[in-house]
């Protein structure tokens, strides 16, 4: 079976606790954890199956480890690679900007060729805009976990999304 490789980006730890529990729930022998913090472009290029993580800060930007690689982050090729996200925001302090990186980070793998998995409803959050939602605003582009007004839902949204990632990247 071939390896998923999980890069994450952290400021506070919330972002590399989450990535631990997926990697924990999806099976410590297939998830590869990275912190993009050291991470290398070329090292993407390793799995067919990828998932990208990070927290949005602020007024809608990037974690500061994956803003330092975005440049590198923007040039991988992810032709025929299936790419999972997951994002870390505050519903309700960041409002306008909930789960914003994520969405970054979606997009940039879909233009370059990826094939998006683990997309999520958005429904039990409250937010007012995201530019982590689908065009018809029903899901998530991945997994939107919110530690600071819903730390209670974090386990059971991320069993019910390792499994449709599973799934949906074809890992037993």
């Amino acid at each position: 079976m071939s390896k998923v490789g999980l890069f994450y980006g952290t400021d506070t730890g919330n972002t590399e606790r989450v990535a631990d529990l997926i990697k924990d729930k999806m099976g410590a022998d297939i998830v590869e954890v990275h912190d993009i913090a050291t991470a290398k472009a070329d090292e993407f290029a390793q799995y067919q199956n990828i998932i990208l993580g990070q927290p949005t800060w602020y007024y809608g930007e990037l974690q500061s480890s994956w803003d330092d690689f975005w440049e590198d982050f923007k040039g991988i090729d992810f032709s025929g690679k299936t790419v999972a996200c997951f994002g870390l925001g505050d519903q309700a302090d960041y409002s306008e900007y909930f789960l914003d990186a994520m969405g970054f980070m979606h997009d940039i793998a879909v233009e370059n060729g990826a094939t998006p998995a683990g997309y999520t409803s958005t429904a039990g959050y409250e937010f007012d805009e995201s530019k982590a939602v689908t065009e018809d605003g029903e899901f998530f582009v991945g997994l939107g976990i919110d530690e600071d007004q819903q730390p209670e839902m974090t386990d059971s949204r991320i069993d019910e999304w390792v499994a449709q990632v599973k799934e949906e990247m074809g890992i037993a």
